[in-house]
């Protein structure tokens, strides 16, 4: 990257890792995936229950693979072979999790995280059960403040995961989002994290690159 876009970026960055301080969430900045393999190492204890939401910012970090490894009780709602109803189990018992590792739609420079889930189970676990949240973001989904989350989220990150899961929504053909009233529809709950009772319960990870959605 162009070392003054770069320098733009750091900047956006440290602004948000400030106030994601302010806020009692703990910031990280990691450079890549293997920085943020050892930085997750480094926060989850082995032999820790961790749950996980979907998500292709783990998946294309090889975050899964990690969890995998054996060393952690990985609450895997993926596991082949899992009926619809054990998957829904595996979901509800990742709300006790030692800890729960996903991804956000947006975190905006003021240090909020912004999500917009189907189910439900992912914001669930982002706002109260798990002892520790690990919030993985790469900086495309850095933004001024909610209003850009909110644009994020239909122009880009909806559409992509309705593509992604096959979902027969308009914004799956159209490419945007035009609030619609599909039964596949995956925008349901819309929560907004701007601050933490717990000091540190919940920590973000920015990996200085794009990554998912």
């Amino acid at each position: 990257m162009e070392r003054n876009v770069q320098w733009v970026i750091d900047k956006r960055v440290e602004k948000t890792i400030v106030n994601l301080q302010k806020n009692n969430i703990q910031g990280y900045l990691v450079q890549d995936e293997n920085e943020l393999l050892e930085k997750i190492k480094e926060l989850v204890k082995e032999g820790n229950t961790v749950g996980a939401g979907g998500s292709m910012t783990l998946h294309r970090a090889g975050v899964f693979e990690l969890l995998k490894s054996g060393n952690y009780n990985f609450l895997d709602r993926n596991k082949k072979g899992l009926t619809k109803e054990e998957a829904y189990e595996v979901q509800r018992q990742s709300l006790l999790a030692d800890t729960y590792l996903t991804s956000s739609n947006a975190l905006t420079e003021e240090g909020e995280l912004y999500n917009v889930d189907g189910y439900g189970n992912r914001v669930a676990a982002m706002i109260f059960g798990p002892e520790q949240v690990i919030v993985v973001v790469g900086i495309n989904k850095i933004v001024k403040n909610i209003e850009e989350a909110t644009k994020r989220v239909e122009r880009i990150a909806a559409p992509a995961n309705t593509k992604r899961l096959e979902r027969k929504t308009p914004c799956a053909t159209l490419g945007y989002c035009t609030d619609c009233q599909s039964p596949d529809r995956i925008c349901n709950s819309y929560v907004i994290i701007r601050k933490q009772m717990v000091k540190d319960r919940i920590k973000v990870i920015i990996v200085n690159k794009e990554l998912g959605y």
